[in-house]
C-alpha cells in the first residue's frame, strides 16, 4: 500500500510539545511527552480501507474512477468497530482519501467524493458514519488523508495544491471531535513539494493533541515513527530515542500491517489472503510485544460491511491474546505479597510501578512463590515518564541454589515480552544489568503459554 515517504498523525503530541531541548546530548535526556506515554500505552489500532479501489479490484487506484462505482448497499461501521474491539484494538482509523483522490466525505473542495455516488442518493458521509460508530463502541477515532491525489489537477502545482489539502484538512479536523490519529500517507510523492510546516500548524490548531507520525524523512515533524516495512515485525532491539544527524528525538514505532496478506482493500479472494490466527499471534507478540504500536489494516467488502471470515477471525485472534496474556493467566500475580514496592510490579495494574534506589544502574525485582510455576514467557513493562533507562536485562530462576538465566535481551521500553525454555521454581527475579537512569518497572508479569 504504502512505500516511499510515510506521514501519520496520531493522539498524543505535536512538535510543541516535545519534550527534548536542543541542548541535550544524549539520549537518556530525551524524554516522552504525557501525551507520547498516553499514545503508547494504546497499543493496538485498525485502520480501515474501503473505497472505488474495493469495486474495481485495485489496491491502488489512479484518480479515473467513475464516482457512481461506489455504491455500497449495507454500510455498517459499528460492525468494523465491534470486529476490530473483539481482537483488543482501542481506536480505528478511517482512510478517508486513498490516493485516487476520492472523498469518502461530501467535501466542498471537489466533486470527486461520495457527494457524486449512488451510495444514499449522494447524501452520505462515511467520515460521520464511522465517527459516531465508533465513539459508541468507546474506541478512538481517527482519520488518514493522503497527500498524493492522482485526481486533483491542482496536485500539479504544489502551491495551489496546499491550499487545497489544507481546506480538506480542516473540514475533517474540525467537524469530527477530538481525533486519536491522522494519517498523511506520501506514497507517490516523489518530486512532489508539499508545506508540511503548515499542515502540521494548520493541524495543532484544531487538535492539539494530535501526535504527528513521520518516516524519519520528516524528523522534525513527526512524535511517531514507521517501523519500515508492513510485515507486522520490529526487528532488533527497540529504542524510542532516535538519532538523526545527530538530532535526538523520542520517536516511539508504530506498525503496520493488513488483516490479509499484501492485501489493503477487500477482494474476490479475500478468503484465501487472510492470515491465520498464529500469524496473527506471532505480529502482536513482535510488534506490541517488542514496544512497538500495532496498526492492522481491515477492508470491508462492496457491501460496507467485513466479511463474515474477517470478523471470526478478529475473534479468533483477540481470544488468543486473552488465552496466552489475559490478566487471569498471569502468573506473577500470585507471588508471596509483602513488599509494597515490589508488589506494584506485579498487581496487573500498569498505573503502578516499583523503583529501584535512586541513581542505581544495577537492580533487582524478586518474585518468590509459595509453591512452584511453570512459565516459558516474561512480560516487562518499563515506566518510560522519565526515558528509556534499561539498557541490559535478563530474566532469572533460582534453581539448585543458585540464579539461573532464562533470557537475556537489551531494550524494554514501552513491553517487551520474551520467550523461552519452560522453566519451574519458586523464585524469579528480573535483573537490571544496566540502566542509565533509575529503572522503574510498571509490570513483571510470567505465562506459561501452551505450546511455548
Amino acid at each position: 500500500m504504502r512505500m516511499g515517504l510515510r506521514i501519520l498523525l496520531a493522539f498524543a503530541v505535536g512538535t510543541s510539545f516535545v519534550t527534548s531541548t536542543s541542548f541535550a546530548q544524549n539520549f537518556v535526556d530525551i524524554k516522552p511527552s504525557p501525551q507520547q506515554v498516553h499514545w503508547q500505552d494504546l497499543e493496538f489500532g485498525v485502520i480501515v480501507h474501503f473505497g472505488t479501489n474495493t469495486f474495481l479490484d485495485r489496491e491502488w487506484g489512479d484518480g479515473t474512477a467513475n464516482p457512481k462505482v461506489f455504491n455500497p448497499d449495507h454500510v455498517d461501521p459499528t460492525q468494523w468497530a465491534r470486529a476490530a474491539k473483539s481482537a483488543g484494538a482501542t481506536y480505528l482509523v478511517l482512510v478517508a482519501k486513498h490516493h485516487d483522490g476520492f472523498a469518502l466525505w461530501p467535501t466542498e473542495q471537489s466533486d470527486y467524493s461520495v457527494k457524486n455516488s449512488p451510495w444514499m442518493n449522494g447524501k452520505g458521509n462515511l467520515v460521520q458514519m464511522t465517527e459516531q460508530a465508533v465513539r459508541k463502541e468507546g474506541m478512538g477515532f481517527g482519520i488518514y488523508l493522503s497527500p498524493w491525489d492522482r485526481h486533483e489537477p491542482r496536485y500539479a502545482d504544489s502551491v495551489a495544491y496546499d491550499k487545497y489539502y489544507l481546506a480538506q484538512m480542516d473540514e475533517l479536523i474540525q467537524d469530527y471531535g477530538p481525533l486519536t490519529e491522522w494519517w498523511l500517507d506520501g506514497a507517490g510523492s516523489a518530486g512532489h513539494v508539499y508545506d508540511f510546516k503548515k499542515y502540521v500548524e494548520e493541524l495543532r490548531t484544531y487538535q492539539s493533541n494530535v501526535m504527528v507520525f513521520a518516516d524519519v524523512a520528516l524528523f522534525g515533524y513527526g512524535d511517531i515513527r514507521w517501523v519500515g516495512q508492513e510485515d507486522g515485525h520490529i526487528h532488533g532491539e527497540n529504542w524510542n530515542v532516535i538519532d538523526r544527524h545527530s538530532e535526538l528525538r523520542w520517536r516511539p514505532v508504530e506498525v503496520d500491517t493488513p488483516l490479509h496478506k499484501l492485501e489493503w482493500f477487500w477482494h474476490p479472494d479475500s478468503d484465501k489472503t487472510l492470515k491465520s490466527v498464529d500469524e496473527l499471534v506471532d505480529i502482536w507478540e513482535n510488534s506490541v510485544g517488542r514496544g512497538g504500536q500495532l496498526m492492522l489494516g481491515i477492508a470491508p467488502n462492496r457491501h460496507g460491511v467485513l466479511p463474515d471470515a474477517d470478523v471470526a477471525r478478529l475473534r479468533e485472534f483477540g481470544e488468543a491474546l486473552q488465552a496466552r496474556y489475559g490478566v487471569d493467566k498471569d502468573l506473577a500475580r500470585n507471588h508471596i505479597a509483602g513488599d509494597p514496592n515490589v508488589d506494584a510490579a506485579l498487581d496487573g495494574d500498569p498505573d503502578t510501578f516499583w523503583s529501584a534506589a535512586e541513581g542505581s544502574p544495577h537492580a533487582t525485582l524478586e518474585a518468590d512463590f509459595a509453591k512452584p510455576i511453570t512459565f516459558n514467557h516474561g512480560l516487562t513493562m518499563e515506566w518510560l515518564n522519565d526515558g528509556q533507562c534499561v539498557q541490559k536485562y535478563a530474566i532469572e530462576a533460582w534453581a539448585d541454589g543458585k540464579w539461573v538465566q532464562v533470557a537475556k535481551a537489551e531494550a524494554i521500553g514501552h513491553m517487551k515480552i520474551d520467550r523461552f525454555t519452560a522453566t519451574t521454581t519458586s523464585k524469579v527475579r528480573l535483573n537490571i544489568l544496566s540502566s542509565v537512569c533509575t529503572p522503574r518497572i510498571r509490570e513483571f508479569q510470567l505465562f506459561n503459554v501452551a505450546g511455548g
